[in-house]
């Protein structure tokens, strides 16, 4: 079987920064258990795969190295960018079908805007060991559907992070929040989640569905501008819509191939 693949730059306009996600566009599903070797065997954070199901629709599913999962945001924006730019769609906006339900992605020029259910974080108890195994301070922890979320200091408190991977893979199942306000931008962020194979994600847009409803309450506005501070750095444009967050960002297309398996 050969399949084509593209690796994509997503939340970000320049080469080598954003996050990494590859995509492989399929004309029907194949088996999981492929999928998921494909996914291991690119050792990115995610691969998409989507298969086309009507008029400007599409059933999409993300791949971790390790697991399936339920959403992801910088994937999404790179499949939009595959089907718009290599694709050549040109009728917007379509709708991915996920296990998160549907998902609306738009063009605006050089922008793709994505409308994502929201997740509303609720606090809860800091669990053992979380400080010792992020080294910092927490000063709020909250969850937001699969997520969690640990608010620190200030930006710098967020960019001094160095994780003990083994630990905190013990302490959040699925992933981990890390964010402050920014100096520059409203917030900035940082998220790892070594349970699912992914030490520190360079720019995770489905989390920005748990912060954004945490800093538009916090910061009394709705429209907010993000960062990701990883080493790659991420940037990103957020509106909280109550129910749903919109997420802007950009993409640059790094590499295009094909799978032989």
């Amino acid at each position: 079987m050969e399949f084509d693949i593209y690796q994509v730059s997503a939340f970000t306009g320049k080469s080598f920064c954003g996050n990494p996600a590859a995509v492989v566009p399929l004309d029907s599903w194949i088996d999981d258990a492929s999928m998921q070797r494909i996914a291991a065997e690119n050792n990115l954070s995610e691969t998409a795969f989507f298969v086309p199901c009507g008029e400007s629709e599409w059933e999409i599913r993300w791949f971790t190295p390790a697991v399936e999962v339920s959403l992801c945001g910088h994937a999404t924006l790179a499949s939009a960018a595959v089907i718009h730019s290599r694709l050549g769609h040109s009728d917007w906006p379509i709708t991915l079908h996920s296990a998160s339900g549907p998902l609306q992605v738009d063009v605006d020029g050089t922008t793709y805007i994505l409308d994502f259910p929201a997740s509303i974080p609720e606090a809860i108890e800091k669990p053992a060991g979380l400080e010792a195994a992020l080294g910092a301070p927490v000063i709020e922890y909250f969850r937001g559907g699969e997520m969690t979320m640990a608010v620190l200091r200030d930006e710098s408190a967020v960019a001094a992070v160095q994780p003990d991977f083994a630990r905190l893979a013990g302490i959040a199942e699925f992933g981990l929040i890390v964010t402050a306000p920014g100096d520059s931008v409203d917030f900035v962020s940082r998220f790892f989640a070594p349970a699912i194979g992914i030490d520190e994600d360079p720019v995770t847009g489905s989390a920005h569905c748990v912060s954004t409803p945490y800093w538009s309450r916090i910061l009394g506005k709705s429209v907010l501008t993000a960062k990701q501070i990883s080493s790659r750095v991420g940037e990103l444009f957020c509106e909280d819509r109550g129910e749903r967050i919109r997420i802007h960002g950009s993409a640059v297309f790094y590499l295009s191939g094909t799978i032989t398996i």
